[in-house]
């Protein structure tokens, strides 16, 4: 399984607006986001929060990251249409970077819970995901490169860890989002 560098986006929404972002984000982000050399990944709806939209993008490594955002965010896809996507945010900088294999829902998904944590002990969770986290459940962790493209700011000084689906409950406190599939 190769690893990439991944982008787990979750954006604050004002009220009532979320459709008509991803009804924006479907017809027009993905392939204008794929024409440009970056993998999309899940995009989600937070079932227990209206106005936040999840979403996955994965990069080969830090230098493809760069050209592909400057390429997307200075083309005319973004251009001609990030006024009306920005008008549905209030926060579009709650993002991880994180190296990983990406992740996108099996098609017909109705459900899929992320689970973020933030270990105390990186060696305490690695003996933990050996028994508990197989490959199908994506496991990601924070990639400390310096996020080369400042226009999109990312959190910084953590060390976590994300996976896809349910495990064994772990032994540090963690965050359970439950997503529905988008598109």
């Amino acid at each position: 399984m190769s690893l990439n560098i991944v982008e787990f986006r979750q954006y604050t929404l004002h009220p009532g607006t979320r459709e008509t972002l991803i009804e924006l984000f479907e017809r027009e982000f993905v392939t204008g986001q794929e024409a440009v050399g970056i993998t999309l990944g899940g995009r989600f709806r937070d079932l227990d929060d209206p106005d936040r939209f999840v979403w996955v993008r994965a990069f080969p490594d830090m230098a493809h990251r760069r050209r592909a955002l400057e390429a997307f965010y200075t083309g005319p896809v973004w251009r001609a249409h990030r006024d009306a996507a920005n008008a549905t945010m209030i926060d579009s900088d709650d993002v991880l970077l994180l190296r990983g294999p990406g992740f996108a829902p099996e098609r017909g998904a109705r459900e899929v819970v992320a689970t973020v944590c933030e270990p105390s002990d990186v060696a305490a969770f690695d003996e933990y995901a050996a028994r508990h986290l197989g490959p199908h459940h994506a496991l990601h962790r924070t990639e400390h490169a310096e996020n080369d493209y400042p226009a999109l700011p990312v959190r910084t000084g953590l060390d976590v860890r994300l996976w896809f689906g349910l495990a064994e409950p772990a032994p540090w406190p963690v965050r359970r989002l439950r997503l529905e599939p988008v598109g």
